[in-house]
C-alpha cells in the first residue's frame, strides 16, 4: 500500500526500502522504529549452546529478505560458518513457537514478541540476543512517500517528533512501558497477549530499546554491507537515495 500511494506513511524492513528508493519508488526514511528486538530461540532441554552444533539443523527465518536473516548470518560468521551449513526454512514469525515446541524446526530467529512468546511459556530460552551480540541493530524504519515530505513537511516533521519523543518517554521508565503494554495489545491495535509484551519489555529491559532512533549514516551502511553480502540488494546504495535525516534531525 506504502509502494502503490494508496497510504503515505508505515513502518518497513530498512534494507527493502533501500531496494525499493534505488529502484526509483518514491520513499525515504524518516527515523527509526527501535532498536534490538531480534533473538535466536532454541528448545529449553536444547543442549545446543552454539551454531557449530546446529550443523545441519532445520533453523526458521521470517525471510531472507528479513533483517533477522542478517543477525543470523552474522552469528554464523563469528564461528566461521555459512547459511549453507544449516537447513534454513521461511516461516511466518506467529507460526515459529509451535514449530519449535513441536520440535518441526530446532530454533528460529526472528523479531519479538515471538521469542518472549514461547520462552514465556517455558519451552524455549534465547540462544542469542541482539541486545547482546548487536545491540544497535536496526530493523524497522519509519518509511514516508515523497511526496508527503513536498506537500506538507509540517506533517511529517511532527509524525516524526510523535515517534521519537514517545521511544523517549518509554526508556523513561517501567510505568510507561506498562502503560504502553496496555495500550498495544488492544485489538485495535497489536491484538497480542499483554503478558508477552510485559515479557518483552521486563526480560530484560533492554531486550527491545526506543530511546535513540537517530538515523545514523554509519550504522545504515553497514546494514547495506551485510545486506549486499547476504544478496537482499546487489549494489551499493547512496544513502541519500533512501533517507531524508533532517525530520530526525
Amino acid at each position: 500500500s506504502l509502494m502503490a500511494g494508496r497510504i503515505q506513511a508505515g513502518y518497513m524492513l530498512a534494507p527493502l526500502v533501500m531496494d525499493l528508493a534505488d529502484k526509483k519508488i518514491p520513499v525515504k526514511i524518516v527515523s527509526l522504529g527501535h532498536r534490538s528486538g531480534a533473538v535466536i530461540m532454541v528448545r529449553t532441554d536444547s543442549p545446543y549452546a552454539d551454531f557449530r552444533a546446529h550443523t545441519g539443523k532445520r533453523v526458521a527465518i521470517p525471510s531472507r529478505f528479513a533483517v533477522d536473516f542478517l543477525f543470523l548470518r552474522r552469528m554464523l560468521a563469528e564461528e566461521s560458518m555459512t547459511p549453507s551449513e544449516i537447513q534454513i526454512v521461511e516461516m511466518a514469525p506467529p507460526d515459529m513457537p509451535a514449530a519449535l515446541y513441536a520440535k518441526a524446526v530446532d530454533a528460529y530467529c526472528t523479531g519479538e514478541p515471538f521469542g518472549a512468546a514461547a520462552q514465556s511459556a517455558g519451552y524455549a530460552r534465547p540462544l542469542r540476543m541482539t541486545r547482546d551480540e548487536w545491540p544497535r541493530y536496526i530493523c524497522c524504519v519509519l518509511t514516508v512517500r515523497e511526496e508527503l515530505i513536498q506537500a506538507n513537511r509540517p506533517l511529517v516533521q511532527d509524525l516524526v517528533n510523535q515517534v521519537l519523543g514517545a521511544g523517549v518517554w518509554l526508556d523513561t521508565q517501567q510505568a510507561n512501558r506498562d502503560k504502553a503494554v496496555e495500550i498495544a495489545a488492544r485489538r485495535e491495535f497489536f491484538n497480542q497477549d499483554p503478558n508477552v509484551l510485559r515479557f518483552v519489555m521486563e526480560n530484560p529491559t533492554d531486550r527491545v530499546t526506543y530511546g535513540d532512533l537517530r538515523t545514523i549514516r554509519a550504522e545504515f551502511e553497514e546494514l547495506m554491507h551485510l545486506s549486499i553480502e547476504a544478496g537482499t540488494i546487489d549494489h551499493p546504495i547512496p544513502y541519500e537515495r533512501y533517507m531524508d535525516d533532517s525530520f530526525a534531525q
